[in-house]
């Protein structure tokens, strides 16, 4: 009761006095405030040097009959097009506590060798460096997100690396540059000062961390046309008191976000987080459980954030996020190679409803991992390639980048098994710059639909079109064998019926709607 109660104040609309016998529900659209928008930077990725993210992944073997640029793999890059992926985060995660980027220049047969003790101790040749990364964010149209080495690096080598990439100057950083085939700066935006610095990145405790923070963020300079967005590394689920500590002890202008990451857990234990694949509708049930306590966290940090940034100018970054199980049977155990179901497009549409729902505060995300690591986008097997359920979510939730959030309000019925229940259906809604609509909705029930009847405010619209994600089990994935078993497809059971919009949403579906 306290679990829904609390969604109910995030802004998902829910209510526990529902039936749980009732599948039919009213929703109301509402106007909204029209400076408030669903940034585009919720939608963005992570690629750190894990398993086979970048080498084999994007960067693949220059013998490798696939399309490619350099080694950079085209096929890949037409997916993420096609969804306008944002942002890239790189490169790391934990990795990036150990990276140097100085090994990572210069003619490639001259970059030193390093041991990946991070992820499986592989020897990795740093073929893939700076320029790669940038030239990949080029070639996908997104800004680039790095994440600055505080946990074995130093102050002056972060503060080296913003100049090397942002200084349009006569210096010998800026000539280096040059000399490596860059005379133009890059001016990279998006900076992380460390990455779970309570952990991987150096144990810290929140008031050591907060010190680090300002140091290194006092010599993180923004150069002319290259203003920096610094981000703190935040806090690990719902450690709040994390987020209490930096907030009070970092001063707000020197903050453009904080980080949050939280990951979901089938069974919620780091030991045995259990398959990706085979399991049975109690681990389902669980797995979504787990994945709507993003809306209970997001909203905790959000009013202690509030407490000390009541303008709201700090961005919450949530830049890991997705559900972990345990790897693929026979696969090497550092990589963090799983398959995607059907289950995992449900987790992540929504969460990204979860958002979309706080984009007062949650202004940019990274799904972990974009290519081949947890909850991927694309998976790859030599030539072959495949796009996840996952990804089909990010296809259809594009429509909300920058448009205006429109809130919701309804009062969701339960999705019941044995004594335990969640709410069925999580949405949200928005705004784009042509007047559409569009309504993000997802039924978790794996057994009823839920008929919806809505009212629109203060939109005039006069049919209602939509694209639907579902399968026949929840368990459903595409395989290398079988790439297209779970696919959009046309979505036929929206309707207007005067002012009103009526929608039957099938069981284990995610629907996206259009009214204009």
């Amino acid at each position: 009761m306290k679990f829904k109660k609390l969604l109910a104040l995030a802004g998902l609309g829910l209510s526990s006095s529902f039936s749980s016998f009732a599948q039919s529900i009213v929703m109301n659209v509402q106007a909204g405030d029209p400076k408030l928008q669903i940034s585009k930077h919720i939608y963005g990725q992570f690629a750190e040097h894990l398993g086979r993210c970048i080498y084999g992944g994007f960067w693949v073997d220059e013998n490798l009959n696939v399309p490619k640029k350099d080694r950079l793999r085209l096929d890949i890059i037409e997916a993420l097009n096609k969804i306008k992926i944002p942002n890239l985060r790189w490169p790391g995660g934990c990795f990036a506590d150990t990276y140097h980027w100085r090994d990572g220049i210069g003619p490639r047969n001259q970059r030193p060798k390093m041991l990946n003790g991070t992820w499986g101790d592989v020897v990795e040749d740093n073929s893939f460096g700076t320029h790669e990364f940038l030239e990949l964010c080029s070639m996908l149209k997104c800004e680039p997100y790095l994440a600055g080495n505080v946990g074995s690096g130093t102050v002056e080598e972060m503060s080296n690396w913003i100049e090397y990439l942002n200084l349009n100057g006569d210096t010998p950083l800026a000539k280096l540059r040059a000399q490596n085939g860059h005379p133009d700066p890059f001016k990279v935006s998006f900076w992380g000062v460390g990455n779970e610095s309570w952990g991987c990145g150096g144990n810290m405790t929140p008031e050591y961390y907060s010190d680090q923070y300002k140091q290194y963020a006092t010599f993180a300079k923004s150069y002319p046309g290259a203003p920096l967005r610094k981000i703190a590394s935040g806090a690990n689920g719902d450690d709040r008191n994390w987020t209490e500590v930096c907030m009070k002890k970092i001063p707000v202008d020197q903050l453009w976000g904080i980080s949050l990451h939280y990951y979901t857990l089938p069974t919620g234990n780091w030991g045995k987080k259990g398959p990706a694949t085979g399991f049975d509708e109690q681990a389902y049930f669980s797995t979504v459980k787990n994945c709507l306590k993003m809306d209970e966290i997001v909203a905790a940090h959000s009013a202690i954030m509030d407490k000390y940034d009541p303008n709201k100018k700090v961005a919450l970054v949530v830049d890991e996020w997705g559900v972990w199980t345990d790897v693929e049977p026979g696969t090497n155990p550092a990589f963090l190679y799983q398959q995607n179901t059907l289950r995992d497009a449900l987790v992540a549409g929504t969460t990204l409803n979860i958002f979309n729902n706080h984009c007062d505060r949650v202004k940019m995300a990274e799904l972990a991992q974009a290519i081949n690591v947890l909850q991927s986008l694309v998976l790859t097997d030599k030539e072959k390639m495949l796009l996840t359920p996952t990804y089909h979510v990010f296809d259809l939730y594009q429509v909300h980048q920058d448009a205006q959030y429109l809130p919701l309000k309804f009062a969701s019925p339960d999705y019941v098994l044995g004594n335990d229940k969640i709410p069925a259906l999580n949405a949200s809604a928005s705004k784009d710059k042509d007047g559409v609509v569009h309504i993000s909705l997802v039924n978790l029930d794996p057994k009823k639909s839920i008929k919806v009847e809505s009212g629109i405010d203060g939109v005039t619209w006069k049919n209602a079109t939509g694209q639907i994600l579902t399968s026949a089990k929840f368990n459903d994935y595409n395989s290398f064998d079988n790439p297209n078993k779970v696919k959009l497809a046309l979505f036929k059971g929206a309707k207007k019926r005067g002012n009103k919009l009526e929608v039957e949403i099938p069981a284990q579906s995610v629907v996206v709607l259009a009214l204009k």
